[in-house]
């Protein structure tokens, strides 16, 4: 089970660090929520909530910019 939270949280972290560079597109912010939401798994697993919320509030933001 760690395993797979760890995979998860390095793909996330990848698909963070790319996202900034295309943000201006819709894949850019698709690849910054699709980012956010694996590492939330590894927030969550961990006990993180200061970081859920973080990510969540984040979501949201990049979300409601994708479809405005």
């Amino acid at each position: 089970m760690r395993y797979t939270i760890t995979i998860c949280a390095w793909i996330g972290a990848v698909c963070m660090m790319a996202a900034p560079f295309i943000i201006d597109y819709d894949e850019g912010k698709i690849l910054a929520i699709v980012g956010l939401v694996l590492l939330t798994i590894q927030a969550a697993h961990d006990r993180l909530y200061h970081l859920i919320c973080l990510n969540l509030v984040s979501i949201g933001g990049f979300s409601y910019a994708l479809y405005i």
